[in-house]
């Protein structure tokens, strides 16, 4: 129990009761709720998936939410601004890749998984008007993010208000005796506990985990901010761009995401390595982690091409340079300009000076882009 309330943890709500729980030896429901806002998870929702792991691994149930209804509105956590709603075609897309992301690190088939959208379906507009009235306006405007809003003169839309409402019911309707979440979550999983309470149900307990800062070195890891490393990453991937997070993270990314002390011992560059490493083990297996150290050391270290590239095929024998970057996944023309522009694009080991250069593919040719990726580009 000594590392499951204080590894990887920022705060226990309320700790004395939950380590009473733990003692007893009742099996607790422990809830993590989850919006596919996106279609990928990334490192930072590794850390509570970690925290759920050990409380499974203890025999705990683990009980998941998919936030599909909950989504549609968007989680206004940390933001400045109204988040844009997605669509219900968005949220199914985004969903079908979630479980499976999961189950890299949970035993799924131990899990008990719920769509939000269920009970919101089910209690129509009458549960809807019964939740809005069970808390005030006032209640819901303490939340910092929209103190700090009002404050800018940012909207804040009715929904948004509403939030932590829906996503606090999920608590009343699992019946959940703990729930884990970051610490940008904690208005909301207080607001569980709330509703929990006027609907006569024992309070869950929280646990907050702290949020993962990304490859950046500046902001919270997030798809929006492009600073993450997606749990569905290649293992090369995972690994290079491991290698490319600032120095000054590495201690906290030891803790967060492994169960591996941090080295002071050994150079920056070689706990890189070490940690690179742990992550693509923990979620691919060893077999991956041998591979792809071996293939990092090969292309960065001994400046070879890796053996294991994607392929870009092209029905025609020439492409202009600007055109086969947008092909590779670079996503607009400004991005592929400034990429030749500071000369991090190479042909056969040749850098490209120009956008509009033509490139001939009657033989395959290796593609780089950046430090990291490579593409053998082939004629089909």
């Amino acid at each position: 129990m000594d590392t499951l309330l204080t590894k990887g943890v920022h705060e226990v709500i309320v700790r004395d009761h939950l380590e009473r729980a733990l003692k007893s030896g009742k099996k607790l429901r422990v809830k993590f709720g989850i919006d596919p806002t996106s279609p990928e998870l990334h490192l930072g929702h590794l850390v509570p998936l970690l925290k759920l792991k050990q409380f499974q691994d203890v025999g705990h149930k683990i009980v998941l939410i998919i936030g599909d209804f909950t989504a549609v509105i968007g989680d206004p956590s940390g933001r400045s601004e109204t988040r844009k709603p997605l669509t219900a075609a968005q949220v199914r897309a985004n969903f079908k890749t979630y479980l499976k992301q999961a189950g890299k690190i949970l035993d799924v088939k131990k899990i008990e998984v719920h769509n939000n959208s269920v009970w919101y379906k089910k209690g129509g507009q009458e549960l809807l008007l019964q939740l809005a009235a069970r808390v005030s306006a006032q209640q819901l405007l303490e939340r910092e993010d929209f103190q700090k809003r009002m404050k800018a003169g940012e909207a804040i839309s009715a929904l948004e208000m509403l939030y932590p409402v829906f996503q606090g019911y999920d608590s009343v309707a699992v019946k959940a005796d703990v729930e884990i979440g970051g610490t940008d979550q904690k208005f909301n999983l207080l607001m569980g506990r709330r509703l929990q309470r006027s609907y006569g149900l024992q309070e869950q307990n929280i646990i907050t985990t702290p949020l993962l800062v990304g490859t950046d070195g500046i902001r919270k890891m997030s798809k929006s901010y492009g600073n993450f490393i997606a749990l569905s990453d290649k293992p090369a991937d995972v690994f290079g761009k491991t290698m490319s997070v600032p120095d000054a993270l590495l201690k906290n990314y030891f803790e967060l995401l492994t169960s591996v002390e941090y080295p002071e011992a050994l150079s920056p560059y070689d706990a890189k390595q070490l940690l690179a490493g742990e992550l693509v083990r923990l979620l691919y297996g060893e077999k991956e982690m041998e591979k792809s150290k071996e293939n990092f050391q090969k292309v960065f270290s001994k400046k070879e091409i890796p053996e294991d590239m994607p392929t870009i095929g092209l029905d025609v024998p020439e492409i202009a340079a600007l055109d086969l970057l947008l092909l590779s996944g670079i996503k607009s023309k400004s991005e592929a300009r400034r990429l030749i522009a500071q000369k991090a694009v190479d042909v056969e080991n040749v850098t490209i000076q120009n956008p509009e250069e033509i490139i001939s593919v009657h033989e395959p040719v290796v593609l780089k882009v950046g430090k990291k990726r490579f593409f053998k580009v082939v004629r089909i």
